[in-house]
C-alpha cells in the first residue's frame, strides 16, 4: 500500500455498498478515490426493508431529508414489532421503541410493574410503552419534549424498499465524486509481497486497483471468503432456520407503524407495511418443511394479491471469522448473517461503515486496529445472536418438533446467565455497549411467558395505594400523549406532501 492511504473500491452494490460508498463520499472528502463496482446482471437480496432507530443518524449524517427520503424509497414510520404466536399460540406482544415506563427512585418502572403485576394490581405491560399505546392505536408524530417534560421521547425507525434506498444512495454518492463501474468480477488479483488485494479484474478485462477494499457482494464474499479464505463461524446449532423465501403483495389500509412477525409451524413470517405494496417473508427451517410447503404457507397468509412470483434465499446463520483480513473489511451479507427477526441486517451494515471510518487507516493497515475492529465486530454481533435466539428459546408452542427442540437446547453462556439473572430477580444489566438496552430484553422476556419471581426490594417501599397512583398516572399518560398523534396514515400522507424547503410537522409536548 502507498504511504498515504487515499484510493478504496467497493465491490457489490445493493444496500451494503451503496450506503457504505455514500458515508464514505460524505466524510472522505476531496483528494479519495472511492470506486463501486457492480453488476445489473447480479440480483440483491432485498429483504432489509425494517430498520431500528439508528438508521436515522445515519441519514442525518448524510443530510438526508426526511421527506425526500420517504417519497423516493415509498417508506412508512415504524415504532416496534409485533410478536404473535411466539409465546403461546394465541398469544402475542409488541417489542416497541423506547423506554417501558419510568423510574422512580433508583429502580427501573418493570420492578414496580413486576410487583403490581403479581398481586393484579397492573394492567399488560404494553400499556406503559408509549410506542406500544401509539403503534396499537396507529398513531404516530415526530414529538418535541418539554425540557421540564415527565413523558419519554417517542423513538422511531422506518419501513422502506431496499432496492429504492440503494438507487436513493447511488445518486446521492455519485453526485459526490463516486465513480461506480459496471461490470462482473471475473478474478482477483493479489500482491506476491504481502497477500493483499491488488486489483479486480473483471470479465471485460477492465482492472481495477486500490489500496482498500470493502467487500459488499452479498453472501458469496467474494473477497473477504472466495480470495482470503477467511472461514466462517456456523451459528446454525442455536438458529437453524436456513431458507427464507419472499413476495410483495398488495397493500391495504391502515398503514401499520409497526413490523408484525407471526410464529409459523417451522419459522415465522414479516409483514412490513411500505406506502405502495406490503413486504411479506417465510423465514423457516428446511429440515422441518419443504420450500414448497413454506411458499404456500407464506402465499395463504398474505394482507392482497401477489405482486410477482416468490423468490427463495438460502443461507447459513453466523459469521465471518474476521470482518477485516488484510486489506479487506466485510460489510453487509459478506461479513455474516442474522436472520431479520429484529431488523438489525441494515443497523449491521451501519455499524460496519461507522468502524470502517473510525479505523480507517492513513497508510499500511496495522494489526492492532484491524485486531480490535474484529473485537468490536465480534462482541457486537454476538450479542445480537443472542437477543434473537432469546425469541426461539422462550417460546411456548408446545407440540411442534421445531419449536420444542429450540425450548430446552443448550444456550450460550450470556444468553443462559442472562435469563437466569432475569428469571430470579427481574434484573437486565446492559454490556459492552451493547444494542439491545433493558427495554428491549424485558419487552421479550416478559413478552414470551419469562416472568421473575421476585422484584428488587427496594420497589417495596411504596404502599398500594401509592403504587396504584404511579401506575394509573404512567398508562394514563401515555394513552393520552399517543390520543393526541395524528393518524400514521394521514402523517406521512401530509409529510411526502410537503415541499422539501418547509419545516415538517412536529407535536409539541
Amino acid at each position: 500500500m502507498s504511504e498515504m492511504l487515499r484510493s478504496i473500491v467497493v465491490a457489490g452494490g445493493g444496500t451494503a455498498g451503496w450506503m457504505t460508498a455514500a458515508a464514505l463520499a460524505r466524510f472522505c472528502g476531496k483528494g479519495w478515490r472511492i470506486t463501486l463496482v457492480e453488476s445489473e446482471e447480479i440480483g440483491t437480496v432485498g429483504v432489509g426493508e425494517a430498520t431500528i432507530p439508528m438508521i436515522r443518524n445515519f441519514n442525518q449524517a448524510l443530510g438526508i431529508d426526511e421527506a425526500q427520503f420517504l417519497r423516493e424509497t415509498h417508506g412508512t414510520y415504524k415504532l416496534g414489532i409485533e410478536f404473535a404466536g411466539w409465546g403461546g399460540f394465541d398469544d402475542r406482544y409488541i417489542h416497541a421503541f423506547g423506554l417501558v415506563g419510568r423510574g422512580l427512585g433508583l429502580l427501573p418502572f418493570h420492578h414496580y410493574w413486576l410487583r403490581g403485576r403479581a398481586a393484579g394490581r397492573a394492567g399488560p405491560l404494553g400499556d406503559y410503552v408509549l410506542n406500544a399505546v401509539a403503534a396499537y392505536g396507529n398513531r404516530f408524530a415526530h414529538v418535541q419534549r418539554a425540557p421540564d417534560s415527565a413523558l419519554p421521547p417517542m423513538p422511531y425507525a422506518y419501513h422502506f424498499d431496499a432496492g429504492l434506498y440503494a438507487a436513493f444512495l447511488r445518486r446521492y454518492a455519485e453526485a459526490r465524486g463516486v465513480v461506480r463501474v459496471e461490470g462482473k468480477i471475473g478474478s482477483i488479483e493479489r500482491d506476491g509481497e504481502t497477500g493483499d488485494v491488488a486489483a479486480l479484474v473483471l470479465n471485460s478485462g477492465e482492472r481495477i486497483d486500490g489500496e482498500l477494499f470493502v467487500d459488499c457482494t452479498g453472501f458469496r464474499g467474494l473477497l473477504i471468503e472466495g480470495t482470503l479464505a477467511t472461514g466462517y463461524e456456523d451459528w446454525s446449532h442455536w438458529l437453524p432456520c436456513d431458507r427464507a423465501v419472499a413476495v410483495p403483495c398488495a397493500g391495504v389500509r391502515p398503514l401499520t407503524p409497526y413490523t408484525r412477525s407471526t410464529a409459523r409451524t417451522a419459522g415465522w413470517q414479516w409483514r412490513i407495511p411500505l406506502q405502495h405494496r406490503t413486504g411479506n417473508g417465510h423465514v423457516f427451517c428446511s429440515r422441518h418443511i419443504s420450500e414448497d410447503e413454506a411458499t404456500a404457507t407464506l402465499l395463504a397468509n398474505l394482507d392482497g394479491e401477489a405482486l410477482a412470483e416468490p423468490r427463495m434465499l438460502r443461507f447459513t446463520t453466523g459469521k465471518r471469522k474476521q470482518f477485516w483480513n488484510r486489506n479487506v473489511v466485510a460489510i453487509g451479507l459478506s461479513s455474516g448473517f442474522i436472520e431479520p427477526l429484529e431488523s438489525t441486517s441494515i443497523h449491521l451494515i451501519q455499524t460496519g461503515i461507522n468502524r470502517l471510518l473510525d479505523f480507517l487507516p492513513s497508510g499500511p493497515v496495522a494489526s492492532a486496529d484491524r485486531d480490535a475492529f474484529n473485537r468490536m465486530a465480534d462482541v457486537e454481533i454476538e450479542r445480537i445472536r443472542d437477543f434473537v435466539i432469546l425469541h426461539y428459546t422462550a417460546n411456548g408452542r408446545t407440540g411442534e418438533p421445531f419449536w420444542d427442540a429450540l425450548r430446552t437446547m443448550e444456550l450460550p453462556e450470556p444468553l443462559a446467565n442472562r435469563i437466569a439473572m432475569f428469571r430470579g430477580d427481574g434484573r437486565i444489566v446492559r454490556e459492552h455497549e451493547e444494542l439491545f438496552d433493558v427495554p428491549g430484553w424485558l419487552q421479550v422476556m416478559v413478552g414470551q411467558g419469562i416472568v421473575p419471581e421476585r422484584w428488587h426490594p427496594l420497589a417495596d417501599q411504596l404502599d398500594d395505594a401509592q403504587l396504584d397512583q404511579f401506575l394509573s398516572t404512567v398508562a394514563t399518560a401515555f394513552a393520552r400523549d399517543a390520543a393526541r398523534m395524528p393518524d400514521h396514515d394521514d402523517f406521512v400522507a401530509r409529510l411526502i406532501a410537503t415541499p422539501q424547503s418547509q419545516p415538517q410537522e412536529v407535536t409539541r409536548v
